[in-house]
């Protein structure tokens, strides 16, 4: 069997021979990747959650309830809720918007890569 290990270099072996400098750069390289992806992720999600936001605040501009031809009456509106509400998706789109350009900006000075 002693034989048999030293002519048949597998993969267990192989990587008990590693020297230091493949085994850090090996683990330098999977650390890099996760890291790189799940910041990819995250710059990803931050974009469609303001996208989503965004698409939010557009359709509180419909104020026809029905079809195309209607109209929601003034005694029903609340004035009060809409702006509340407007100010709101405007707050939260702003901080995504300013978390997005640090992600993107951190992301690039990490990884290389606009």
């Amino acid at each position: 069997m002693a034989n048999e290990l030293s002519t048949q270099p597998g993969a267990f072996l192989a990587s008990l021979k590693r020297n230091n400098t493949q085994i850090r750069e090996d683990r330098a390289t999977a650390i890099a990747e996760i890291a790189q992806l799940m910041f990819k992720r995250e710059v990803e999600d931050l974009a469609i959650q303001i996208k989503r936001l965004r698409r939010e605040q557009d359709n509180m501009l419909d104020l026809s309830p029905e079809d195309a031809n209607s109209l929601v009456l003034a005694s029903e509106f609340d004035a009060r809720a809409y702006v509340d509400k407007e100010l709101e998706l405007g707050v939260k789109i702003r901080n995504l918007e300013i978390k997005l350009e640090i992600a993107e900006k951190r992301y690039s000075y990490l990884f290389g890569e606009d």
